[in-house]
């Protein structure tokens, strides 16, 4: 039978992607242009957000204090990847979401999985060298040809028909049209973590959350079932494999709520699903939308322990904008 034997979560900002001088200024210049929400769901301006900032927020978001977390968090990055490698995994299952990727508004499931043999990551595009963010887009895609990632069908075709059989709608998504790749959510975990010759041969199992598109964004609750389900499902399984798990993205942004990221975590540390599945939707907007992949992982590891995590809060602009970067593993 098949063994979860570890899980991890990391976050998959563009911040990540992008270099110290991006962080120090960039940001101050796309950041205003963003849509925020304040605690009950409303949409609020950047204005809005910079009124309600702190008198001290300049002191947070000097160019050296910006370049210790740009320091701490590429060292969790390095250190997440040896804790993926240390694993000796067969498959990991990514619990990740799509934003206007594959699905589009005409039809935005729930819930996906995917179960094609392999997952597309396109090429670069040129010319974007001039464009700071968009540079730093392109980093989550091939620096050459397009790459064919393996995927594990059977295990994805297992846990569809057992999530089916368990009264959940799944979408199943058995291959990309030509013009469609992974998404950043998925594309981020093989560019950072599998990247090299023994770890992109590790096959993959693309769960999708619709975590940001009203209206049928899972509830918490219905993720920490989700998460339940996959435990059970993966236990079930046939074949004799190490199997992991992986949460893609999160935690709070795009405004940072240092009181939300710590709450969660101190909760996947007490593996305290139930504080978890009673989060307040409305406090889970836009990029905060995202811990529901970490829900659903957390509620599927329960016989796991965190074994380490970093939690770095990167204010980027005086509003004190930016993102709770956070990476973890259970074991």
């Amino acid at each position: 039978m098949a063994r979860l034997v570890a899980a991890f979560g990391s976050s998959h900002s563009i911040m990540l992607a992008a270099d110290l001088q991006d962080w120090i200024s960039g940001f101050r210049q796309t950041d205003p242009r963003l849509a925020y929400y304040d605690r009950e769901g409303n949409r609020r301006s950047y204005a809005d957000v910079l009124a309600l900032a702190p008198a001290d927020a300049e002191s947070l978001v000097t160019p050296e204090v910006i370049t210790r977390r740009f320091s701490d968090v590429e060292d969790a990055m390095r250190r997440l990847k040896a804790e993926i490698a240390g694993a000796k995994l067969d498959a990991l299952v990514i619990c990740g979401d799509d934003q206007y990727e594959l699905f589009q508004d005409r039809h935005m499931p729930s819930i996906g999985i995917y179960y094609g043999e392999t997952i597309r990551n396109r090429a670069r595009d040129p010319g974007t060298a001039a464009d700071w963010f968009k540079r730093a887009q392109m980093r989550r895609l091939e620096e050459g040809a397009d790459v064919h990632y393996p995927c594990d069908r059977a295990l994805a075709l297992h846990l569809i028909e057992g999530l089916v059989a368990r009264e959940f709608d799944i979408a199943a998504v058995g291959g990309l049209e030509d013009d469609q790749h992974e998404g950043h959510a998925y594309s981020f975990v093989h560019r950072w973590y599998l990247n090299g010759a023994e770890a992109g041969l590790l096959p993959v199992v693309p769960i999708f959350l619709n975590t940001y598109n009203p209206p049928n964004q899972p509830y918490p609750k219905r993720c920490a079932r989700l998460g339940g389900a996959l435990k059970d499902l993966i236990e079930r399984y046939p074949e004799d494999i190490r199997i992991g798990l992986l949460a893609s993205g999160g935690l709070s942004h795009f405004k940072v709520e240092e009181d939300l990221d710590r709450a969660v975590i101190d909760a996947l540390r007490r593996k305290d699903i139930d504080f978890l599945g009673r989060l307040d939707p409305r406090r889970l907007k836009s990029g905060n939308s995202e811990i529901r992949n970490w829900i659903a992982v957390a509620a599927a590891a329960t016989d796991l322990n965190i074994a380490w995590l970093s939690y770095t809060p990167v204010y980027r602009t005086p509003a004190l904008t930016g993102i709770g970067l956070c990476f973890a593993a259970w074991n």
